[in-house]
């Protein structure tokens, strides 16, 4: 019933259970294991409109999608106009939707006016959203939040500029900047959200299991749903809501099915950035992986001390047999 194939624009989504944009995590190795359990789209990490334009080769790094299952988002930030609609135009050459962060609550970015800062300037959002439109060669989203803090609760209005401005989908995030992720997430304001507007919209915050997943689209009519940190060491989590929202019987996640996915995302992020880097990277993925199973921080203080991939897979390896 509530599983669906997902249109946004001219764009067709396998399904309606997205993979959040998250910065420092969904890198392509992380995209690949979450598509390869079903998430019907998955968001580059956030990508900086400015980098894009002064042509930084870092910048460009993040927007590799070699291999992926189409179609795929990219996410871009700013506040910059022409930057903006520069990384659009340019993104759009290998990407099926671009969406745009006016959501991002991290210091560093609101402190340059980009991400959730957006909230408090509606008459920029509005330039930012049609400029974008017609720059872009596919469907422009955007991602939004529930306001700046209790005093501007925008989303609605906003949503509705956006809409009037060719925004194709819009994702809202039921806090406001000022929560950050703290507290509960307001999910009515996502049902004020989609009620205000016709274009599809996408619930997000708080969605930790498929049970929730539900909820979400019982409680707020949603088309769609976003999932970000329970997805951390848990790429299960699209097929788990999958099945469950089809009334399919759910399967058991085996260790040697865990293991077999740990070394995958192992190889795949060492092929992706170096073993240096992929080793050091990795650390944050591994530590949600092994949360809560049996002597996990004792395996956690291994795995920090070790920077070859050879001797982490076998350190990994030896645990799970252990278990």
């Amino acid at each position: 019933m509530y599983l669906k194939k997902l249109k946004i624009g001219n764009v067709e989504l396998r399904n309606n259970i997205l993979l959040a944009p998250m910065a420092g995590i969904t890198d392509l190795p992380f995209r690949l294991i979450c598509e390869k359990y079903g998430a019907g789209l998955c968001y580059t990490e956030m990508v900086s409109s400015k980098g894009l334009y002064y042509n930084d080769a870092k910048t460009k790094l993040l927007l590799n999608v070699n291999g992926e299952q189409r179609p795929v988002a990219a996410q871009i930030f700013g506040s910059d106009v022409e930057a903006l609609k520069y990384a659009a135009n340019y993104v759009s050459n290998f990407v099926e939707i671009v969406d745009i962060n006016m959501g991002c609550p991290a210091p560093k970015i609101v402190k340059n006016g980009d991400g959730s800062k957006l909230l408090l300037n509606l008459e920029l959002i509005e330039k930012i959203a049609s400029e974008v439109v017609k720059a872009s060669r596919v469907p422009i989203t955007a991602k939004i939040r529930k306001g700046w803090d209790s005093n501007s609760i925008v989303a609605v209005e906003v949503a509705k500029i956006l809409e009037k401005s060719g925004i194709s989908a819009i994702t809202i995030h039921g806090r406001t900047r000022e929560e950050y992720y703290s507290g509960k997430a307001d999910w009515d304001i996502i049902k004020k959200v989609k009620k205000a507007v016709n274009i599809p919209v996408i619930g997000n915050g708080d969605i930790r299991s498929k049970e929730d997943a539900e909820k979400m689209f019982k409680e707020t009519n949603v088309d769609g749903i976003m999932i970000g940190r329970a997805s951390i060491g848990n790429p299960w989590i699209f097929e788990e809501t999958i099945n469950y929202l089809e009334g399919k019987e759910q399967r058991k996640i085996t260790n040697k099915e865990k293991i077999d996915v740990i070394i995958e995302h192992i190889n795949l992020a060492v092929a992706e950035k170096g073993e240096l880097v992929a080793i050091k990277e990795m650390r944050k993925h591994l530590s949600y992986y092994i949360k809560n199973m049996k002597d996990a921080s004792k395996l956690r203080d291994q795995i920090n001390r070790i920077g070859n991939k050879n001797e982490l897979i076998e350190c990994l390896s030896e645990y799970f047999k252990s278990i």
